[in-house]
């Protein structure tokens, strides 16, 4: 099979005719539309105007235009500004949920009910529906009310209690863990509704959480405190069940090395000069190197700090260790088997100065579904997009009148 990692419009995406309307705004509906959208699917972002999605205005100082963060998730959709708290913008809100295949959205539980829009009255308007909910806390349960944001679930979650150093106080990991992992199930969920949905004709509604998300991280760790009662804490870059296996210091920066199995182990200290430690008692098992990680952690670091990155990069990997150098975003971004597999796409957009993208990280037959193009205006496709779902003039006008819509003249611009 010829892998080809360039992104081409002639490539037939796997869900090319779904049409899917977010209501989802700032991460984590965003991203599942964003995975939706590259895969194929007519993605129509429903906003409010003025404004839209709050993460429009995510930006730092001197950001041109659009902003770069709103832009990274958003590209390739197209952009509906109607506001459903009027009666007209409701009515309309039906008018397109009876002819799209998924919603989504992400508001806190009970606000769509408190709409005139929830589930059930959704699904009325189209049985074949797929309605795709992401919430804070899951839509049961003492917490179900209450609101969500990745940093409250990643400390709810107990994802901050295990990150950081050794000895010192959690710290949040750098990444949106609970946001995009939850935006990722709920487009896997959406999948398996849309199978279950060709197999019986039946929609159906999706719902995952980010308290759900950051819990599915903790496999190890609850495993841990189920088996033994062990509540897990920091250990910077080490494993809770494998040593070595963490990053290390060299002489002009740091390694991260793996000695998942019993094979790499030996390999590691023989490529570091020191089979010995082969045949120490301290480090002769998985567990034994585990109880006695801070000595071999010493042991290994004396010897590495004698050396470069590359000398020891490729040292080890030559002898079949799996070992990579620690990098920043920047490195790790610019680097050619970033672009060989497709993560780094090149996407001009003048009204937000990128010229990239991330881009999607499923493959098809050896082809990159990602779809360039720009991310929305606030409203830039309303006209269009109504008029694609019978809206005629004279309705268009009605809606604009109400307030539900923009008028046409702005239907392009910034609301």
């Amino acid at each position: 099979m010829n892998e080809s990692n360039d992104v081409s419009e002639d490539f037939e995406r796997p869900l090319a005719g779904l049409k899917v309307l977010e209501l989802s705004q700032i991460m984590a509906g965003p991203v599942c539309g964003l995975m939706l959208a590259d895969m194929g699917a007519d993605v129509i972002k429903l906003e409010r105007f003025p404004g839209g999605d709050d993460a429009r205005g995510y930006q730092r100082p001197g950001d041109p235009g659009l902003s770069p963060a709103f832009t990274m998730i958003n590209r390739g959709k197209r952009s509906v500004a109607l506001d459903i708290r009027t009666p007209e913008g409701r009515e309309a809100l039906l008018r397109l949920v009876a002819q799209v295949d998924v919603v989504t959205e992400n508001f806190r539980v009970g606000t769509m009910e408190r709409l005139g829009l929830g589930h059930e009255v959704l699904m009325q308007a189209n049985p074949r529906l797929i309605y795709a909910a992401i919430s804070g806390y899951g839509r049961v349960g003492p917490l179900a009310q209450q609101g969500g944001f990745d940093l409250i679930l990643q400390a709810f979650s107990g994802l901050i209690s295990v990150t950081g150093e050794e000895g010192r106080a959690g710290v949040k990991p750098g990444i949106s863990v609970a946001d995009v992992n939850a935006g990722i199930l709920a487009a896997l969920g959406v999948l398996a509704a849309y199978i279950r949905r060709l197999r019986t004709g039946r929609g159906g509604r999706v719902d995952t959480s980010l308290l759900q998300a950051c819990l599915q991280q903790t496999y190890w760790f609850a495993a841990a405190y189920f088996s033994k009662g062990v509540v897990a804490k920091p250990m910077g870059t080490a494993h809770p069940l494998i040593a070595p296996y963490q990053t290390f210091a060299c002489a002009d920066g740091a390694i991260a090395i793996g000695g998942g199995n019993q094979a790499n182990w030996l390999r590691i200290a023989a490529t570091l000069g020191h089979p010995e430690w082969a045949d120490d008692p301290r480090f002769g098992t998985g567990a034994s190197r585990l109880g006695h990680r801070h000595a071999l952690e010493a042991l290994m670091t004396e010897v590495l700090r004698t050396n470069t990155v590359a000398h020891w990069t490729a040292a080890l990997a030559g002898a079949g260790v799996p070992v990579g150098p620690v990098q920043d975003v920047g490195q790790a971004l610019s680097h050619p088997q970033t672009r060989a597999v497709g993560m780094v796409i090149d996407n001009p957009d003048r009204r937000t100065g990128l010229d990239k993208a991330v881009g999607c990280p499923v493959h098809f037959d050896g082809h990159s579904p990602t779809r360039n193009g720009p991310a929305p205006l606030v409203g830039e496709h309303t006209q269009q997009v109504l008029r694609e779902f019978g809206f005629d003039d004279e309705s268009l006008r009605r809606l604009a009148e109400a307030g539900a819509i923009p008028p046409a003249r702005r239907a392009a611009e910034p609301v």
